[in-house]
């Protein structure tokens, strides 16, 4: 899927800036903050966040809802997701200069939703409490990680095909031991900007469901590349390279090389995130 603004990055950058130049300064503006919920399929992505030569969902989102509401606008989302990594709810923020109600927002939702690729739809667009923050008003959020246990070309795109045995109970004593720690520098991204590495993981369970084997796994927060090299490590355990003990000292060694390969990122979904209802109270 390729687009727009791929083919005319020079004026796509020349209208933004029109929009920084012309557009009246939102020092002294009362701005509205909305939350956008929205689904991608990240095969064709680099993640969420903005980067430099990389499409990335928050960039054709941006300019987008920039060129639709004549405003340089910048987004905020819940965290970002390695390339690769699909989301079934995500939600980003952002501040407008105007107060639309739910009919012009519907009407915004349908026009991004004309205009996006196929591999991006908007689900809704509403008004928030000002102090409402996709990333830091998140209270849980939870992933599925996807295994097939028979390829199928019309899932491939969502999962691992995975080759052999694994000792389905073995991995799930080791899911269990997660839930006994709180700092997993074992499984986070080396050299991160993250002030600290401990999360609180309340579910980390494996299920067989169909042709599949499926990892969830619940916390108040995720470091990057944690679910993922979670799960490389558990396979680990499931091919009885490693045992469920094994995993304590991997944790406790506060060390990355220590833990498995991150499973491939086409496999990850984010499947929800929880909010607080107060934020919701416009």
């Amino acid at each position: 899927m390729l687009y727009w603004h791929q083919f005319i990055p020079d004026l796509n950058c020349f209208c933004i800036r029109l929009l920084d130049i012309f557009a009246p300064s939102n020092s002294f503006m009362s701005m509205y903050r909305y939350f956008i919920h929205l689904a991608y399929d990240g095969t064709r992505f680099h993640g969420w966040q903005r980067q430099p030569n990389a499409i990335t969902v928050q960039e054709v989102l941006e300019n987008a809802l920039s060129m639709m509401t004549g405003e340089l606008l910048v987004l905020t989302g819940a965290g970002r997701t390695d390339t690769g990594v699909h989301a079934r709810n995500y939600y980003a923020h952002v501040d407008m200069s105007r107060a639309m109600d739910s009919l012009e927002l519907d009407r915004l939702t349908y026009r991004l939703n004309s205009y996006l690729g196929e591999d991006l739809v908007i689900y809704r667009i509403f008004r928030v409490v000002s102090s409402a923050h996709a990333r830091f008003s998140a209270q849980s959020r939870t992933y599925t990680y996807h295994i097939a246990r028979i390829r199928d070309p019309f899932c491939c795109r969502y999962q691992h095909s995975f080759h052999g045995r694994l000792d389905l109970q073995g991995m799930n004593e080791g899911a269990g031991i997660l839930m006994e720690y709180r700092d997993f520098t074992s499984f986070s991204k080396v050299d991160t900007d993250t002030k600290t590495n401990i999360c609180q993981i309340t579910e980390a369970i494996w299920r067989v469901k169909d042709q599949e084997i499926v990892f969830t796994i619940t916390a108040d927060r995720f470091l990057r590349n944690m679910v993922r090299a979670i799960v490389g490590t558990l396979i680990s355990v499931g091919q009885k390279k490693i045992s469920p003990d094994d995993l304590r000292g991997i944790i406790e060694s506060l060390d990355r090389s220590k833990a498995g390969q991150s499973a491939p990122a086409r496999g990850l979904i984010l499947e929800s995130i929880h909010y607080p209802d107060s934020i919701f109270g416009i």
